[in-house]
Parts: C-alpha cells; structure tokens; sequence
C-alpha cells in the first residue's frame, strides 16, 4: 500500500528552494514550505547593504535545474541573486506551496508524526520535516561596553535599513569579513569619513568582482542550453581547486597563499599599514575575503584603518585601547552571524521528549550533514559539516535533497514508518570527519567563524567525489527502520 508523505521544508533560502524543487521533480507534492521572513532567498533577502556581492562567480552560483544564462557580472550582486531565487520559486510553482511570515516555534515529534506550529499559531501534521535553515541568517552582535549609548545611527549590515543616509556621513565600520569589506569598499568615496575597525586583519585577494559577463556569453549560453549546461559541469569541476586549496597542503595551496600575500605587498606599500594588515595565520584559514577595491579604498585620503583594541562604544563614537576618540555619526556592524544556530532557536524536540539543545550540548553533529540521533524522520539540509568553504552549496543542497527523497520514496512504498540515524554511526562519522579536518588549511591556527563554541571545525573535509558518493544511497546500516 503506498502513502503520500506529508512534509514540512524549513526555510526558503538556496537549501530550502533546492529540496523543494528536488522533491517536486522526483515526484512528491504534499509539501509546504515555512520560512520566517516575507519574501524567499534566505540570506539573499536579508542581507541588502550597499555592495552586497557574491564572492562565487555567478554562472556557478545556480541550481543546476535552473541555469541563468544573462547574469550581469561576473560576481553577481545580491539583488540580482535574490531576483533569482524569487524566479526559480515561480518558474517551478512554489508558491502554492509557500507560506511567507511563518517563523516556525515548535517543531515536536508525537512518536508517530511531526507536529509544527508558527509564530501566527498555524499547526501543521507532518510524516517528515526538513530543516533548511541555513547558516547565515542569525545576526551576532559584539558585547561592546557603551553600545546602546550610541546617539548616532546604529546598523547591523544583515538588517540593512535602506532608509539611511550615508553620503557625507562620518561611519565607523566594525568587522572585516566579506562584510565589512564590501561595505567600506561601497561607502569610503561620498564618506566624509570613513573608519574600518580591524580587530583580527584578514587576508583579501584581488578579483575582478565588478566585472560585467561579457553579453555575447549570453546569448551563446541562452541559445545552446547544452553547452550552458556543459559549461556549469565544467565550472563546477573546475571548482575542485578550491577543495584541494582547502583540505590538502598540496602546491595549490601554497600558490593560493603565496597569490595572497603578493596582492597585500603590491597593493599597499606603506610598510607601517602593510604590517598592521598583515594577519598572523595562513590565507585561507578563515573564509577567504576577495575585493577589487578595498585596499584602494582605506589608502583614500577620507579613510581609516584601526587596529587598536575598542574599549567602549560613546554617545559620540568609539573610544579605543590607546586613549584616541574616533567622532563618528554612522556606526554600523558588519559581525557576521551566530553560524551554529541552524534551526534553533525553535523548540525542537525528537524521540521521547529529546530537545535539541541537549543532543546538542557538546555542538552541532549530524550524520552525513543531514540526519541526527533521537530524531526520526527528520533531515537538515546543509546542516552540521556542510561545506560553506569548499563546495558549491547548490550542488550540495540538491545532492542532499536528492538522498532525503530515496527515504521518502521508501516510506511512500511502506517499507517503514520512521527512520532514525544511529548513535554509532554519527560518532563514527564525526569521529572520522575529526580526523579528516587535521591536514585542512582550517585547521592551521586561527579564530574563525568556522569554528563552534567547543572549538571544532564545524566544515567538510572532503572533496565533492567523496560527498556524492556518500550521499548516493541511504546504507540501512546506519539507520533504525521501524
């Protein structure tokens, strides 16, 4: 006797969307997407600061069901990505399916099915949920002596008020990830003043982010959908490099790094800002930074580069460990995100009352990124070790989802009930990716977003060859089937 799963997909960023279409197309259809924010695109809709770019090149940043051939740069900007993913979502005829301003609040499984409820008290019934909630899409806020005294505008970059002036304005920038980066890079040339506060400094490569995608590409690629789809497998091939950069100290690695170093040396020649730039760990231990402009940007003559240690935030700016005062009447946070929330803060609970927190209380683990003990039919996309440094999220969002249907099918077909990941086959797994994260460039000595509370690399350490083939087929093994 077949059923038809009732499932409930978390999120509506580039996981959610991709599981989505994966399940539609593989024939499942009762199916309703949650996602907590009023338009889809995960962290493409929260984030819109000014020069906001991606810093994967475009015609790798799609879902390979859903190519775009007429991207307007080489690095798209997050508008144009977030237009994307709204049009994939219609192309595909999500929308029925879709409920906007649904944050979830409760997710409890009754020993037989999930039951899910909203912050507007919508309840849903559910065989299956899947959590996709991404990463990047809490924002972290430093405990900064004086913050809330600040009398001037106070911003975080992942909640961007579109409303403020920046032009003219003196802005004090904290955090130099991608975020900070970009947002000095946008804002330094109609500042009357802009300060970039560098706690750690950061390695940023040069690459051609505002460069156009030539228009004769395409037309060629709009016109040839099989060379548009044999260019992306090659691109995506291709993308290994960045893999081999990551997990192995292999001569890639060494010329990347010494590719790093070359661009600080030649773009900045005053010795006494070189050094203060120069970071104390390896390139691309943390995520790497890649800009155009932003060493052009702190040599302007309006701009500022300090790394002395702040010591309290003021009601007319920020006062630092060396005694100076910096007057500022902008101050905005580019902090990043809490990275290893993924779903929570949702109550979660599993098999006999297990609350996530507590299955949890060493950090974030999964099996494989996509199954947790002590909860049954339940499945994370791009979860736990996904690789937000070296494989394309959309690839592995769409492989996942791809090895969540085959369990899906299984239950459609009343093999079983419930399926749940065993204890020992998460520890081995996680026992095994420990080992594996040793000889990554991660791992060679520095503080980054990348590491979890408890101090563990919280990345894949495989190549994609390696992912695909664990993700091919569920091993009944691993699993309790009931």
């Amino acid at each position: 006797m077949t059923r038809e799963p009732r499932i409930v997909i978390i999120g509506a960023g580039i996981a959610g969307i991709a599981t989505a279409v994966t399940l539609q197309r593989a024939g499942f259809h009762d199916f309703t997407i949650l996602e907590k924010g009023d338009d889809v695109g995960g962290v493409w809709h929260w984030n819109h600061y000014p020069g906001l770019t991606c810093d994967i090149p475009s015609q790798l940043y799609q879902f390979s069901f859903a190519p775009k051939p007429d991207w307007a740069g080489i690095f798209a900007q997050g508008d144009e990505i977030q237009s994307y993913l709204r049009g994939v979502v219609e192309q595909f005829g999500l929308g029925d399916r879709l409920r906007l301003t649904s944050e979830v609040t409760s997710t409890v499984f009754s020993g037989a099915t999930w039951h899910v409820v909203t912050t507007d008290g919508a309840e849903l019934e559910a065989d299956f949920v899947i959590a996709a909630t991404g990463v990047l899409h809490h924002p972290f806020t430093p405990d900064i002596a004086g913050l809330d005294s600040f009398k001037g505008d106070l911003v975080h970059t992942a909640r961007w008020d579109d409303d403020i002036e920046t032009g003219g304005r003196r802005i004090a920038v904290i955090g130099n990830g991608s975020t900070g980066v970009q947002i000095v890079s946008a804002l330094q040339r109609d500042a009357a003043h802009i300060t970039h506060f560098v706690r750690t400094p950061q390695w940023v490569i040069w690459a051609p982010m505002g460069l156009s995608q030539p228009t004769v590409l395409a037309r060629v690629l709009h016109r040839l959908p099989a060379l548009h789809r044999r260019f992306y497998g090659v691109l995506l091939r291709g993308s290994r490099i960045l893999t081999d950069i990551a997990v192995r100290p292999t001569w890639q690695r060494r010329l990347a790094q010494n590719y790093a170093r070359w661009c600080l040396r030649l773009q900045i020649r005053d010795r006494e800002l070189r050094d203060r730039l120069t970071p104390d760990y390896q390139p691309f231990c943390k995520r790497q930074v890649i800009s155009a402009s932003y060493y052009r940007a702190i040599r302007a003559g309006n701009a500022d580069v300090v790394t002395a240690e702040i010591e309290e935030i003021t009601p007319r700016g920020i006062r630092t460990a060396d005694g100076r005062e910096h007057d500022v009447d902008l101050l905005i946070l580019a902090t990043g995100f809490q990275a290893h929330n993924y779903m929570r803060p949702m109550k979660l609970h599993g098999r006999d009352g297990l609350d996530i927190d507590d299955a949890w209380a060493k950090g974030p683990r999964a099996y494989r990124m996509t199954a947790i003990p002590g909860f049954p039919n339940f499945f994370t996309v791009l979860g736990p070790n996904s690789p937000t440094g070296s494989v394309s999220l959309q690839y592995s969002s769409e492989l996942t989802a791809r090895y969540i249907a085959q369990w899906l099918q299984r239950f459609r077909d009343g093999e079983f009930g419930t399926v749940e990941v065993t204890e020992q086959a998460t520890t081995k797994f996680n026992d095994d990716v420990a080992a594996a994260l040793g000889p990554t460039v991660w791992n060679t000595g520095c503080n980054s977003w990348y590491l979890t509370d408890e101090g563990n690399i919280d990345l894949w350490p495989y190549d994609r060859k390696t992912m695909t083939a664990m993700l091919a087929r569920p091993d009944d093994r691993d699993f309790h089937i009931a």
